[in-house]
């Protein structure tokens, strides 16, 4: 496994927050010490091209995904996801924990972009009367709710219906042939393009339609200002 050191500038967290076990794991390495948690900052990549960030303790594991998952392209044919696109998946993933579903479906895949809140699309959303607990509302009562003592997998797996709205979004920024980044619109626009979706479904019921995904499709590059560095 590939390990690489990066640098950080001090942070000062207090230290009750964590334990101070050392990590049992010959594949991170040491980075040079900083005051993050007062002791040294330990980093690796993993076989999902997560970046993995430990602070002396197993437990406590920060994960900042580095792409999405998809079934048809390789990393090297597509363009970099912007940072919000990777921030809403990452919530959606959430919330489909927190209603304790088995699966990340596209109304996951919605709320979380509803979420994030920053980007061109969930500002479009919002503007046209379309909220997040208002698509959660819509999410239970169309999907209804998990057992009380049923728990969620760590990374609740994608529907077949929201990987191919993933898909979707690659192939239409490949399409395009710009060489900007794969936005929160063209997740949006993905789920959209799922008829038969949960996703779609609730869009449709709050108003959104066809006329109104042209009108969002003009902002496909406006997430690049939180493009990873």
């Amino acid at each position: 496994m590939a390990t690489n050191t990066l640098s950080f500038p001090p942070i000062s967290i207090s230290t009750s927050q964590f334990c101070n076990e050392k990590p049992n794991s010959s594949s991170l390495s040491s980075l040079s010490s900083s005051s993050f948690c007062g002791n040294n900052l330990l980093i690796s990549y993993s076989k999902l091209r997560n970046l993995a960030l430990k602070c002396n303790n197993p437990s406590t594991i920060f994960t900042v995904l580095s792409t999405l998952p998809t079934k048809k392209y390789t990393s090297q044919k597509m363009q970099k996801w912007s940072a919000r696109a990777i921030r809403s998946f990452g919530l959606g993933e959430l919330e489909a924990r927190k209603l304790k579903y088995p699966n990340t479906g596209t109304e996951a895949l919605l709320m979380g972009i509803l979420i994030e809140g920053t980007s061109p699309a969930a500002k479009f959303l919002r503007a046209n009367g379309i909220t997040f607990f208002k698509v959660r509302e819509e999410i239970v009562e169309l999907l209804g709710k998990s057992e009380m003592y049923f728990f969620s997998p760590e990374h609740p797996p994608l529907t077949e219906q929201a990987q191919r709205a993933l898909d979707w979004a690659i192939e239409e920024k490949l399409k395009s042939g710009d060489s900007g980044e794969i936005t929160t619109t063209h997740i949006l626009l993905g789920i959209w393009s799922e008829k038969e979706s949960a996703g779609h479904n609730i869009l449709e019921t709050l108003g959104f339609n066809d006329d109104k995904a042209k009108e969002v499709a003009k902002s496909m590059s406006g997430d690049v200002a939180l493009n990873f560095k």
